[in-house]
């Protein structure tokens, strides 16, 4: 599965941009659409992706609206997007956590 594959993945395959914006989103978080999705390494950057474009969704919830329906009013869509984006700094956050200590670097950080 590609980088692009899997962003579309996370956003449940809903066409919110065309390949060639979602591509412009990859590529600003040093991702390459057609690159191979290696989780280890790539699902940091692919998390911000999703961050961004839900944050440039958030600025236009027309668009968003269009495609998903699910919301009946404005408001809802917007709490919806800031809970989302919420959601996933945390996760992102997580995940930078575990990167910083790993049994590896505590065995050579610990005195005793």
């Amino acid at each position: 599965m590609t980088n692009l594959q899997r962003l579309k993945l996370e956003l449940n395959n809903k066409e919110y941009f065309t390949d060639t914006e979602y591509t412009v989103f990859l590529e600003e978080n040093n991702l390459s659409p057609e690159d191979t999705y290696i989780k280890e390494g790539n699902q940091r950057s692919l998390l911000y992706t999703i961050v961004d474009i839900l944050e440039s969704l958030l600025n236009d919830v027309d668009l968003y609206r269009r495609v998903q329906t699910e919301f009946q009013t404005t408001g809802q869509a917007v709490q919806y997007f800031r809970n989302r984006i919420q959601d996933l700094k945390i996760k992102i956050q997580d995940l930078s956590d575990d990167a910083d200590v790993s049994p590896f670097t505590l065995m050579f950080t610990r005195r005793g």
